[in-house]
């Protein structure tokens, strides 16, 4: 795509990780304008409203705020099958917003859901990130464990329930141990995650869990060295070095991985043999490509200390604030940010263009 493409960020969203995209958002669009490419801003308000923001608009918002908020004169309504020149209709100036590529920086549920994959796939334009499937799939920890397991990857112990369905804790420490994570199964962010060492904290980790999601998953508390790998690309796939996180209150919870930047020191890269790092570069590419991930995912994982690997989850639109990981780890493995914001975009339209010649009827 030359530099006279326009690229439609979209942020905020539908979500509890709707602050956490506004952050993201702001580094994104920084690396953008910075790479030559023209920006305009398509802001999902917490009623999963949509609102317009011209380039110099966005810029403005993003510094200045946290929440996605607009007036009525903003309002956009996506177009089914109207392509790169009629990707949105812009409601109170009747007139069509035209973007050549979508990169959404939605985190959470209707953004890294497969939910507004879905969206832009109707709309016609090429996207940045996985399709409806691999974010789906990567959304749900039973599942994508699941898969993970059954392709022989390295997981920790889990069950996973619903309500109605609850078993008691001790039940749960029989076959998961004392020591156990509770989570809602398909959040990210570490929203909503508690750790769990007894009866009555148990009881409480699951009331709050079921407060964002109708299935819960327990997995059992793995103790190692917390260990990141990025992954960039379509079919043959690259890995970054590692890097490690040493979270300095408990577990890395929301507060240490977007707010707070003493609460984990990030060791980037990390301090690994050249064998051990070799390990977890492969692992992170077989895990990205089981799971059906495209573009770009973050692999996490807990190195024990046998160094044995265990995977604990994939995260298919990964944070880019000025403390995230992923774009961290790119930098010191050789690929700034603004040029890995026009690899990601590069990517996302040869896969368009492949896509676009399949055949979609019979008749």
């Amino acid at each position: 795509m030359s530099s006279k493409g326009v690229i439609g960020v979209f942020f905020g969203g539908f979500s509890v990780e709707h602050e956490i995209s506004v952050l993201s958002a702001r580094n994104i669009v920084n690396s953008l304008i910075k790479a030559g490419y023209r920006v305009v801003g398509i802001g999902i308000d917490k009623e999963a409203k949509w609102g317009a923001f011209s380039e110099n608009e966005l810029v403005k918002f993003l510094n200045d705020n946290r929440v996605v908020s607009f007036g009525d004169e903003r309002l956009v309504l996506p177009v089914p099958g109207g392509g790169a020149g009629k990707a949105l209709y812009h409601l109170s100036k009747k007139s069509y917003l035209s973007i050549d590529c979508a990169f959404p920086i939605l985190h959470g549920t209707f953004g890294e859901d497969g939910t507004i994959q879905g969206i832009f796939e109707h709309i016609q334009i090429p996207y940045v990130g996985s399709g409806v499937l691999g974010s789906s799939v990567n959304m749900d920890k039973e599942f994508s464990k699941r898969l993970l397991r059954e392709r022989g990857l390295p997981i920790a112990e889990f069950i996973v329930f619903e309500k109605g369905e609850v078993p008691s804790y001790e039940d749960v420490s029989r076959k998961l141990g004392n020591a156990v994570f509770v989570k809602p199964a398909s959040l990210g962010s570490s929203v909503g995650i508690s750790m769990v060492e007894n009866k009555d904290q148990y009881v409480q980790a699951v009331k709050d869990a079921f407060t964002y999601d109708t299935k819960i998953i327990v997995e059992r508390r793995v103790e190692g060295r917390e260990i990141e790998c990025s992954v960039l690309g379509g079919e043959n796939p690259i890995a970054s070095l590692p890097g490690e996180i040493i979270p300095r209150k408990g577990f890395y919870s929301y507060e240490a991985k977007y707010l707070d930047e003493d609460g984990a020191e990030l060791v980037v890269p990390a301090k690994l043999d050249d064998n051990m790092i070799e390990e977890i570069k492969s692992i992170a590419v077989k895990a990205f490509k089981v799971l059906g991930c495209f573009g770009l995912a973050r692999v996490d994982f807990f190195l024990v200390e046998d160094s044995k690997i265990i995977i604990n989850e994939l995260n298919t639109i990964p944070g880019f604030t000025q403390i995230s990981m992923y774009p961290k780890l790119w930098e010191v493995s050789g690929i700034p940010q603004h040029e890995l914001v026009g690899r990601l975009i590069e990517i996302a339209v040869e896969r368009f263009e492949t896509l676009r010649k399949l055949r979609r009827f019979y008749i």
